[in-house]
């Protein structure tokens, strides 16, 4: 029985190492989580007992205040970076506007986080409300870690209409509503302003042909490997958006099946082969490499997320931001949000959850407020109410539309750990040819997926 989740890489201890693991450890994760995860909920029991006995709590009906005693709200997050401040001035903001809620905030890393929560759960020694990524709701959903939320989604009348189609339906699991979107943060291209100018580059690629060009363009202006590929992060999310691109699906709808080999996923991967082999990139980059390289002036461009703003305006680097280049034949990139939840643990005491819808309903509202750390409001009504004029982060909220998410199927973050990422290494490397590696990749991931919906009883 494997239900696979995400853990996180070993960082360097700069600031923007931590922001890079922030996300890594939410998205691209170690193995061993399973294991750990696993045994700390109970030896061998079954996910779903291990989660707390398929009991099936679910928020009370929100009534818009809480009136009643004095209530302490355990919040976990995962902001240990540059956004971490943001976060923490809002908590101080909520606590000075509720007398009778006090909400106690406890920052951990995102692997630790995502190891940590189930367990504590089941043992009444987690928070009562949380943030985490939405590729993660559909594993603690199918684990009964978190409960739904359609009451407070219904009461706060937050419809499809507010959001991107993708965004909205990811957090749905099983025809409940699991997590509140707070943000958007996607992949972005980075660009060095100075050596475009020198290049003579006067606006940021946007296909295949002018990037192509651009790169041309600022070697022969002296910049010999002007777009470093990395061979693990984030090359796979790379891999994600390039296939996207090119057409092609990751999975089954249903969940039962990787298709990382599919013909789309494999030109997607030889662009990203010959980017090294043409000689715009040195080979073995590691880890977060090309983005040190990037701040430091020593490559041109690169494609990171867009939680590197507030550390690239900090160290006064020149550089412009633009949405990654459609490098296939449609607009896609990969992206990913955080979503306010609820543990079935405040469930317990009616007070507790009223509280806690209180507190995500109050922390939805101040999304603009949010932007701040860089990432973008999910809510169009909010981004239409002007929070993002000025920030870099505008230009990229102008494409939201072509953001792409994983889908809502439990262990798939950690299925792509196992499978995915160890195929795209060892591709980028030019250890295997790209196709035998997505096919193998796809045949793992697949053995994975099936296991994993065995193990929650799906049909």
């Amino acid at each position: 029985m494997h239900l696979i989740d995400e853990g996180a890489f070993t960082m360097t201890t700069t600031r923007t190492a931590r922001a890079g693991a922030r996300r890594r450890s939410a998205l691209a994760a170690a193995t061993a989580t399973t294991v750990v995860v696993l045994a700390a909920c109970g030896g061998g029991q079954t996910p779903e007992e291990a989660a707390g006995g398929g009991d099936t709590s679910e928020a009370p009906e929100f009534t818009g205040e809480y009136t009643g005693p004095e209530v302490e709200l355990a919040y976990w997050n995962g902001f240990t970076g540059g956004d971490g401040p943001f976060m923490q001035d809002l908590v101080d903001q909520f606590n000075e506007e509720h007398d009778n809620i006090t909400v106690v905030p406890n920052t951990i890393e995102w692997g630790d986080f995502y190891q940590r929560l189930p367990a504590a759960v089941t043992q009444g020694e987690g928070p009562e409300v949380g943030v985490m990524h939405l590729d993660q709701l559909a594993t603690m959903a199918a684990r009964n870690v978190i409960v739904p939320l359609d009451n407070l989604a219904e009461s706060l009348e937050l419809t499809a209409d507010d959001f991107t189609e993708e965004i909205w339906d990811a957090g749905i699991y099983e025809d409940a509503r699991y997590g509140i979107p707070l943000d958007v943060h996607s992949l972005a291209m980075y660009y060095n302003t100075e050596h475009f100018e020198e290049a003579g580059i006067t606006e940021p690629p946007t296909d295949e042909a002018s990037f192509m060009e651009a790169l041309d363009a600022l070697q022969a202006a002296g910049y010999e490997q002007p777009f470093w590929m990395p061979q693990v992060w984030p090359s796979h999310l790379m891999w994600l958006s390039l296939t996207w691109q090119n057409g092609g699906e990751i999975y089954a709808e249903d969940g039962s099946a990787a298709m990382y080999d599919s013909p789309e996923g494999v030109e997607a991967l030889e662009w990203q082969r010959s980017i090294i082999e043409e000689g715009y990139s040195p080979n073995d980059v590691a880890p977060d490499s090309q983005y040190i390289a990037f701040k430091n002036g020593e490559t041109s461009i690169t494609w990171d997320g867009i939680w590197q703003i507030n550390d690239l305006e900090a160290s006064g680097a020149p550089y412009g931001i633009a949405p990654v280049p459609t490098i296939g034949e449609e607009d896609a990139v990969w992206a990913n949000s955080h979503h306010f939840f609820m543990t079935r643990q405040a469930t317990e005491d009616e007070n507790t959850a009223a509280a806690a819808q209180v507190f995500i309903a109050w922390m939805s509202e101040q999304s603009g407020e949010w932007a701040g750390s860089g990432m973008i409001p999910a809510r169009l009504s909010v981004r239409d109410s002007g929070v993002l004029d000025g920030m870099p982060q505008q230009a990229i909220a102008e494409v939201i539309d072509t953001m792409r998410f994983l889908p809502p199927v439990p262990g798939v973050g950690g299925v792509q750990t196992e499978a995915l990422e160890p195929a795209i290494s060892n591709a980028v490397l030019g250890n295997t040819p790209p196709s035998e590696a997505l096919g193998t990749a796809a045949e793992q991931a697949t053995n994975l997926m099936e296991q994993n919906l065995e193990s929650f009883g799906a049909e």
